[in-house]
């Protein structure tokens, strides 16, 4: 049966959790399909969203200010996938916010993207003390939200930033070096996935920005031929 367009409601449901809607500009007929797919989408990820900012299926619940959700637009062609928040994100409610958030934004700005138009999110969804890398536990039990995240945006392409959140969705421990500069793929959908150096390091070690770059070429001629 045939989904109308987003009512009123679930328009300010989603401005209230800082989700932009991307609606497409080629022609009226463009236009309702993509509004019929994020309209449909938006009970989910507000059902998904209160699980996230509730949850306690692990300890990081006990020291976290709040759980972060995912943000972004609902028919997002990218995926954007860190490890966890740090300060920055655990106090706003909102991944990539610190300095690294900045760095990311100007490197989908150097492709040609604005941030609303891609979905970013992270691995875990609260902060670890200390900016520690996750623990086993604590990455199975927050898994599945990122996994229904994924299903809910359906992306055309994930790009994973940093080797915390590499290793997790690619079951690997492949050094970032070495998994970069090549297409992956991801899930039963078989998504092509793209590993890239996290902002973090990339303001630690600036001389890996160029590698970074190629990366985000990758993005964009991967993305370009999987559209076309």
């Amino acid at each position: 049966m045939p989904l109308g367009p987003m009512s009123d409601q679930q328009r300010a449901v989603l401005a209230e959790m800082g989700i932009d809607v991307w609606v497409a500009r080629s022609g009226a007929q463009a236009a309702s399909a993509v509004e019929q797919v994020a309209g449909s989408s938006a009970d989910a990820l507000l059902s998904l969203n209160k699980e996230i900012l509730t949850c306690t299926r692990c300890d990081l619940h006990q020291s976290r200010t709040q759980a972060v959700c995912g943000v972004g637009s609902l028919v997002a062609d990218i995926l954007i996938i860190g490890e966890a928040p740090g300060v920055d994100e655990d106090l706003q409610g909102e991944p990539f916010v610190g300095p690294a958030g900045q760095l990311l934004t100007q490197m989908l700005r150097a492709i040609g993207l604005d941030r609303d138009t891609v979905f970013i999110a992270n691995m875990l969804k609260c902060r670890p003390p200390e900016n520690r890398d996750p623990h086993a536990d604590e990455v199975e039990e927050c898994l599945p939200y990122l996994q229904r995240q994924i299903g809910l945006v359906q992306p055309r392409l994930i790009l994973v930033v940093g080797g915390v959140a590499a290793h997790n969705l690619l079951n690997v421990d492949t050094p970032v070096s070495k998994l970069r500069g090549k297409v992956h793929y991801y899930g039963e959908r078989q998504i092509p996935l793209v590993v890239t150096y996290h902002p973090a390091y990339l303001l630690r070690s600036p001389a890996k920005k160029s590698k970074s770059w190629a990366d985000l070429l990758l993005v964009q001629n991967t993305l370009s031929a999987a559209v076309g």
